[in-house]
């Protein structure tokens, strides 16, 4: 049976130039993590530890070579010493899927038990993503950056590349600079909303973006940068015909104690004012109160598809995009109950989170307190990533000069953590990848790496 064109994308495997390069390095920086593979995914490790159990060191892995890899499996070349006899030269092949072999130590190594995607555009990021996991398994992780590193060199699609020369310590930051991350937000927030309608992914997302001007902690927070970002998203949105509601909460509280967060003070009004390019003539027009509108948080807010008094077809909303949702200290100041019930309303269409903060904030009478917080961080915890950037600092009170960042560019890419560094002679600055894996790195492991 022919195959068609994506098939035989799926099936093309490293060139002979990605491949020597691939092994040449292994070989010549990382022979150690290619014995401690052969160890852990393979029968070799448990017949080293029934050798060695009557007498320790009798059975030693000498050196590890990586002879082949594909998308599949790699093959390495281990030269085994075992007391008594000559050295001998083994063979073992390990599926790049490996889960650890029924004889490894579960103390010595980690258990990943999430497969990693699959990628069926680039055979260099395949294999990577799939030599991380392995990577992290046998904990590992200071070998991952690199493996990113490797994968951008000889040809992968730049998977985790910064653009150089951001200089994010530099505020009011570069037009450009912010176009950049609106960019990134945009296709990561329209790969996840069609990876949704596929069934592929939850409906339930959300977006973080902490450059400095995204970041309330900082004096260099803008709030038009804030908006700049859900309108470009919106935009990018209704431009494949889908209607976005925007929303941002309003005011909780009891009695005079009625407020709504500072961070969001203003933003409802100035949302609806900004320039959309919707008028007649313009880029967008008729955009805005066709194919976006505009709500709060709760579940009157969800507009479904029906008929008004008047016979007129009411169309319902595809997507919703909610501006940093957040509790505040105060009695009936949570917004786990009007946001849960929005996203009840919503059903299986898409909600995405921009910047949000839905942790505690501890109040009298209770609330926010015990009672209630299994379901609270379960909710929380059900919306899932679609886009990740967040400077990193290494105090948490000091922001300057910039660590590195964290970062996860779209929805089946993996979390990467990137040490920021000085070129010399003031050429400028770049983001090295450090640690990536398919889960939040720790920070404790990002530290070390850097120090690496």
């Amino acid at each position: 049976m022919a195959s068609n064109a994506a098939d035989e994308e799926i099936c093309t495997d490293l060139t002979a130039d990605q491949l020597d390069f691939t092994m040449g390095y292994l070989n010549k920086h990382h022979s150690d993590l290619l014995t401690k593979f052969s160890l852990a995914f393979t029968e070799l490790g448990r017949e080293m530890k029934r050798k060695n159990g009557l007498s320790g060191g009798s059975f030693m892995v000498e050196s590890a070579k990586m002879v082949h890899i594909t998308r599949e499996y790699m093959s390495i070349d281990v030269t085994v010493n075992e007391r008594g006899k000559d050295k001998m030269l083994r063979r073992v092949t390990i599926d790049l899927d490996s889960d650890l072999h029924p004889s490894a130590s579960q103390r010595e190594y980690s258990v990943v038990k999430e497969k990693t995607p699959r990628c069926s555009e680039n055979a260099v990021d395949d294999v990577m993503r799939r030599l991380i996991r392995l990577c992290q398994i046998v904990k590992q992780p200071e070998v991952t950056g690199k493996l990113i590193q490797l994968g951008i060199q000889i040809g992968g699609k730049a998977t985790g590349r910064i653009e150089e020369n951001l200089y994010l310590n530099n505020v009011p930051h570069n037009r450009l600079v912010r176009k950049y991350f609106y960019d990134m937000a945009c296709r990561a927030t329209l790969d996840a909303v069609i990876l949704c309608s596929e069934g592929k992914l939850s409906n339930r997302m959300q977006i973080t973006c902490l450059f400095p001007e995204l970041n309330t902690a900082m004096d260099a927070y803008r709030v038009g940068t804030l908006l700049e970002m859900a309108r470009a998203l919106a935009i990018t949105l209704a431009e494949q015909n889908l209607r976005v509601r925007v929303c941002v909460q309003g005011s909780m509280g009891v009695g005079i104690f009625t407020a709504i967060p500072k961070q969001l003070s203003g933003v409802a009004t100035l949302l609806q004012r900004m320039d959309w390019q919707s008028g007649e003539g313009e880029e967008n027009e008729g955009m805005v109160g066709t194919y976006v509108n505009f709500g709060g948080v709760g579940k009157e807010h969800v507009v479904n598809a029906g008929v008004d008094r008047r016979g007129n077809k009411i169309e319902q909303d595809d997507v919703f995009i909610i501006i940093c949702p957040q509790s505040m200290v105060g009695q009936e100041t949570s917004i786990y109950g009007p946001l849960s019930e929005m996203v009840a309303a919503a059903g299986d269409r898409p909600v995405i989170l921009l910047n949000p903060d839905l942790t505690d904030k501890i109040s009298s009478g209770g609330q926010q307190s015990v009672r209630g917080r299994s379901e609270r961080i379960a909710f929380q915890n059900s919306f899932k990533s679609i886009y990740h950037f967040q400077c990193t600092y290494i105090s948490g009170t000091s922001y300057f000069p910039i660590f590195g960042a964290l970062g996860k560019f779209g929805p089946t890419e993996p979390w990467i953590a990137y040490h920021r560094r000085d070129r010399v002679n003031n050429g400028g600055e770049i983001y090295i990848p450090i640690v990536a894996g398919e889960d939040r790195p720790e920070s404790e492991v990002v530290m070390k790496a850097a120090e690496i």
